[in-house]
């Protein structure tokens, strides 16, 4: 039993004849100069000072790279393992993404999360604000705001010229966020970009000409956040689609490009709901071990109201977080994973405001220079209970995201760049998440019943997801035997008071989520497939290799591996 993925010895002489990593470092290279805001988001350096051009014309570019990609990869000779299971990962990739192009969804990336939109701005979050150097950086891409708009609204007029639009509601949501991003939403908060210079003001970094720059371009980038505001007001909203729903064909491919493999929607949605029902026997057992003879929903009120478990204050809960996730990794480091130094630091970090109700992590990049950081939304509340945030935590840090990505970044020795940087497949990814939430129950790490109905509740809303994500979409019945309107079709009116009330979470959070659900179709459900695949491959492992099974060499095979499609996981790891 190899605990380690296929080697790829590095000398200088094999480095020449290893034509799959000149590919792949190519292919990076070239994707970065023509997507610097993905660059950014992935950690490849050199491109932060620049703003990605979103117009048909560039987007044609880079699906013009794609397909000399994969027509070059066709004709690379393969050497061993490590080569084989690298091409795989390209090849899935990029043909994903020269399908979505060919249908044309760039022309309509407007949501209320992972759109286009979105991008302009959180491309900000992740730049470094330390230096002079630094803040001349962000001057410099903060400069290119205008056009990257202009761009956007180019791509988003051409689809309206070929009908391709997104829905009113995503339009309608997507609207909000930039108006509080440009200030126009009548909040007290200040537009973001001109906080961003106010930032630099009060830090007193370099000097008054510097000082005077990233004030003026911040007044331009914000006056374009605007002029999209009111394009999409005033002229998109118009031709808008009214329906959310996407239907069966447009759904798959989705749920394809998400996971990695086509599914059985229809299966998918029936285990979605055996999974719900099973959840939520295990929840009313917890329960009643926090009050026994309460119904759950007492039980969550206890949770949410008591003050013992609740913590004051934005900045308390960024320290609580923080200090979390480090006491996790010291915990973890030579027990359960073997941590490289690099990985071992990840910042907790509030969210700013405008965006969607989720916690998210953003990882290391490639040097390290920048870490892996988590990203808590506050949405306005300055109260937050803990029971909950125990399970989150450990998905989006350790052993969850920071770990699987950060440990990827760091195996620059074993995996190609492209690996490092580019190969993220959301069912692998959250499903290795979701995995490590219910992981950690395993190793007891919420043994504390509240963290535990936690975890519970955080594995009920993604089963949620499957259910609503693919009913909605598909337009698909309740079951009969349902006590909620059984026999009708999903619709997003029918969905939200159902996710309130199983999934367990605030009516703020989960109108959120649902508008999430219907704007990137395919991807909510990730988690629990993914989910599913780590759990299936763990226990064919355990079965085949009997006593001789060692759990952390099976996590470190795993995640040496790298991201990829859950076909490909689950040959891979059927080697194992």
């Amino acid at each position: 039993m190899n605990p380690n993925p296929p080697a790829r010895e590095r000398t200088s002489h094999q480095d020449a004849s290893r034509l799959i990593d000149d590919l792949s470092d190519a292919y990076v290279e070239a994707y970065a100069r023509l997507h610097p805001v993905a660059a950014t988001f992935d950690g490849i350096a050199g491109h932060d000072h620049e703003l990605t051009d979103y117009s048909p014309d560039a987007a044609a570019e880079r699906a013009d790279h794609d397909r000399a990609t994969l027509r070059t990869l066709a004709t690379v000779p393969l050497e061993d393992d490590a080569d084989r299971v690298a091409a795989g990962v390209i090849r899935e990739r990029l043909e994903v993404a020269v399908e979505l192009h060919d249908r044309g969804e760039h022309l309509r990336s407007i949501a209320v999360l992972g759109s286009a939109v979105q991008e302009v701005r959180e491309a900000f979050d992740m730049l470094a604000t330390d230096t002079e150097q630094d803040w001349e950086t962000v001057a410099s891409r903060m400069a290119r705001v205008p056009e990257c708009v202009a761009s956007l609204e180019a791509a988003f007029t051409e689809g309206r010229r070929r009908g391709l639009v997104a829905s009113t509601r995503q339009v309608t949501g997507a609207i909000e966020q930039v108006e509080v991003w440009a200030g126009l939403d009548g909040a007290s908060t200040p537009p973001y970009f001109n906080a961003l210079a106010d930032q630099l003001v009060a830090a007193g970094v370099g000097s008054a000409s510097l000082h005077a720059t990233v004030v003026r371009e911040a007044d331009r980038a914000t006056a374009a956040l605007a002029s999209l505001a009111r394009y999409l007001t005033l002229e998109y909203a118009i031709d808008a689609d009214p329906r959310d729903a996407v239907g069966e064909e447009r759904y798959a491919i989705g749920a394809r490009v998400f996971n990695g493999t086509v599914l059985d929607l229809h299966e998918t949605y029936a285990w979605g709901w055996e999974e719900l029902r099973r959840i939520e026997h295990a929840v009313g057992q917890v329960a009643a071990r926090i009050l026994p003879n309460a119904s759950v929903g007492e039980v969550v009120e206890l949770l949410e109201t008591d003050p013992a478990r609740a913590i004051e204050g934005e900045d308390n809960l960024r320290a609580w977080l923080q200090d979390l996730m480090d006491r996790t990794i010291a915990e973890m480091d030579g027990v359960h994973f073997d941590l490289p130094e690099p990985v071992k630091t990840v910042e907790a970090m509030i969210a700013p405001p405008g965006g969607a109700s989720a916690m998210y992590y953003t990882g290391p990049s490639e040097d390290f220079t920048r870490p892996g950081r988590t990203w808590y939304p506050t949405m306005g509340n300055t109260r937050f209970p803990l029971w909950g945030e125990v399970s989150i935590c450990y998905h989006e840090g350790v052993p969850g995201h920071h770990l699987q990505v950060a440990q990827v970044r760091y195996l620059a020795d074993t995996l190609t760049r492209f690996q490092r940087t580019l190969a993220w497949s959301s069912g692998h990814g959250e499903g290795w998440a979701l995995y490590a939430e219910r992981l950690m129950g395993e190793l007891g790490y919420l043994d504390n019943p509240d963290y535990e109905l936690g975890m519970l509740r955080a594995q009920a809303m993604r089963a949620v997801r499957v259910i609503v994500d693919i009913g909605m979409h598909l337009e698909l019945p309740i079951p009969a035997d349902e006590s909620y309107h059984p026999g009708e079709r999903w619709t997003p009116e029918l969905a939200l008071p159902f996710v309130i009330q199983r999934a367990m979470f605030a009516e703020q959070f989960m109108r959120s989520e649902v508008d999430r659900y219907l704007g990137i179709p395919g991807q909510a459900i990730s988690y629990k497939v993914g989910e599913r695949v780590w759990l299936e491959s763990r226990a064919d492992a355990q079965a085949r290799h009997g006593a001789n099974f060692d759990l952390k060499a099976w996590h470190s095979h795993a995640l040496n591996l790298g991201s990829m499609g859950l076909d490909q996981f689950r040959a891979e790891m059927a080697r194992y």
